[in-house]
């Protein structure tokens, strides 16, 4: 088949409508994923074509929701959760953390939970508050789930059939404001794997690490930064537990400088683990300190206000000249 253009939000669809044709084991639940096609119609169609007893639509109750898939897949399911927006998801927390993540250790082994958990996350759509949260870091710091992000459609078509074939739980964050890019998708390609990072642009000057949304950005500060002779890097790095540091190291020995780019606060966030490591492992390459740029330590703001917190080309741009600058 020919390489198609398609939306982030179409490509989520197109992947779950194959995991459903391909398994009568996945089932998707969540509120209003049914009639309505989810808030961002990700599961536009499915349930018509699916029926009732595939693609539920389940009553406005996170912790029951994820209850019941863990309860779905000791029996064998492999439930597909959309949580529907990154803010609603603490009152299942609980069950992700003290449940799902220590199922399979506290079984010895014995009981798998293959459950996906969908989360679209991060701002830039003009959302109320509870719509525009970024709590990766919260989940990828939970021993037993594995947390993944794609930043276009082909890795979200790809990624998220990796997620849903994988025995392990996994938390799939969605960056809402990419729903709507259009990117290349081959279905005859071979993916990477689910934790891979990839090299979205080649570079010899510095590195810029993101994942998510950030990606983008991260490319369009590295095509303002070859204006003025400057050659960046760019890592898309799809995973945040487990962490590719294998081609981070690799990418930094070359660039000799690193700056890591999530939309999240950069307070304990995933690039405070990445900055560490890279540290240890790379320490007789680097030529500057690893720098983070991201959200601030506040609560994320009214719409009205939310470029103005969220990380964007001139902050990202900054931090590539203090790096260079050092």
């Amino acid at each position: 088949m020919a390489t198609e253009k398609l939306a982030l939000a179409r490509a989520l669809n197109e992947s779950l409508r194959t995991a459903l044709e391909n398994d009568p084991k996945v089932l998707i639940m969540g509120e209003d994923v049914g009639k309505l096609g989810g808030v961002f119609r990700v599961t536009d169609g499915l349930q018509k074509d699916f029926g009732e007893d595939r693609v539920i639509d389940t009553p406005l109750a996170e912790s029951g929701i994820v209850g019941t898939a863990i309860g779905l897949a000791l029996r064998g399911y492999r439930p597909v959760v959309e949580i529907q927006f990154d803010g609603f998801v603490f009152p299942a927390y609980d069950q992700i953390v003290t449940q799902l993540a220590k199922m399979h250790a506290r079984s010895l082994g014995t009981v798998k939970l293959p459950i996906v958990i969908r989360i679209p996350y991060g701002g830039g759509i003009g959302a109320v508050e509870h719509h525009s949260e970024s709590p990766e870091a919260l989940f990828a710091h939970v021993a037993g789930l594995k947390v993944v992000s794609p930043a276009n459609a082909s890795d979200g078509y790809w990624m998220l059939q990796q997620a849903i074939q994988s025995d392990d739980p996994v938390v799939f964050f969605e960056p809402k404001r990419r729903y709507w890019d259009k990117g290349e998708l081959d279905r005859e390609a071979i993916p990477a794997p689910l934790h891979g990072a990839l090299v979205a642009r080649e570079g010899t000057d510095l590195t810029l690490a993101a994942y998510g949304p950030m990606v983008k950005v991260c490319l369009a500060a590295a095509d303002a930064a070859a204006e003025e002779g400057k050659s960046l890097e760019v890592l898309d790095l799809r995973s945040m537990s487990p962490i590719d540091f294998d081609a981070i190291q690799r990418s930094v020995e070359r660039t000799r400088r690193l700056v890591v780019v999530h939309e999240a606060p950069v307070f304990l966030g995933t690039g405070s683990e990445i900055a560490a490591r890279v540290t240890e492992r790379c320490f007789y390459h680097l030529e500057a300190p690893v720098l983070r740029v991201g959200g601030y330590h506040a609560p994320y703001p009214p719409a009205r206000i939310e470029e103005e917190y969220l990380p964007g080309l001139d902050r990202v741009l900054d931090a590539v000249d203090r790096s260079l600058a050092f």
